[in-house]
């Protein structure tokens, strides 16, 4: 008798890996997102828009720009991550500073203590060079409230920390710089006097929430109407001038905001 074994036959299950095309040929989809969310135009700069937005994809392993509009809606780390890699920018401190004095003078004539916006606010150097300007002037720092926003959270932690390198301070003299600053290394780091003056926090201009921040006697918002097209320079000034205390209070924008 014979016995007939059956060799059975064991298809073993393949993992195929699919892999996904690359694709960073049209940054349009990003830049319409970044304008939808922050106002932010990148139409006369879509090449250095693509090559920014390639970067911030290839190094977080992201093989498509429509891949990371998915991720960015669903991943909030991501999302400030995204406006914090295209957003970074750099300022001095005294910059334009002929609208600082004219700030210093109207708070001196006030017969109230002030509150004082920057949106945005960068690094600090901004909102810090209007608290020097103030105590310079011979106002007690009981007199005004400095409140500076932006929507890079790398730019505020830098306005914290508060130390700066010799080409942000290039416009102080020696006096200011020995008298606020101390000197490390090369670095100036601003002295706690200063830093406690102003206050910074994470916010988008275009999000409802921002208004609940509250009304301000004086608004500071140069170099961020550069960045927007006409129609959402309008939207910007309006929530803007919905945050002051007197409707007569002109906003200082810089002089290259064209309104």
């Amino acid at each position: 008798m014979f016995s007939f074994f059956k060799k059975k036959k064991s298809v073993q299950a393949q993992e195929v890996e699919v892999i996904e095309e690359t694709d960073y040929r049209d940054a349009t989809i990003v830049a319409e997102y970044f304008k939808n969310e922050t106002g932010v135009t990148f139409d006369k700069q879509l090449s250095i828009l693509t090559n920014k937005a390639m970067t911030f994809c290839t190094q977080r392993g992201i093989n498509s720009f429509s891949k990371l509009l998915t991720l960015v809606d669903t991943d909030a780390n991501i999302k400030q991550e995204l406006i914090d890699y295209l957003t970074t920018n750099e300022t001095f401190f005294y910059r334009e500073f002929r609208q600082v004095e004219e700030l210093v003078g109207l708070v001196k004539n006030h017969f109230n203590n002030v509150d004082i916006l920057c949106a945005p606010s960068a690094t600090g150097e901004e909102p810090y060079s209007i608290a020097i300007a103030l105590l310079e002037a011979g106002v007690p720092s009981s007199k005004f409230k400095i409140v500076g926003i932006d929507i890079n959270s790398e730019a505020l932690e830098r306005a914290q920390i508060a130390i700066y390198k010799e080409r942000n301070v290039r416009n102080l003299s020696k006096e200011i710089l020995t008298k606020y600053f101390d000197e490390q290394d090369g670095l100036y780091v601003l002295r706690s006097s200063v830093k406690s003056l102003v206050t910074f926090k994470l916010h988008n201009l275009f999000e409802p929430s921002f208004t609940n921040i509250g009304k301000f006697d004086f608004i500071f918002s140069r170099n961020m109407f550069i960045y927007f097209d006409k129609e959402t320079k309008v939207k910007a000034k309006k929530i803007l001038e919905s945050m002051r205390k007197n409707e007569n209070q002109e906003i200082f924008f810089g002089h290259a905001d064209q309104l």
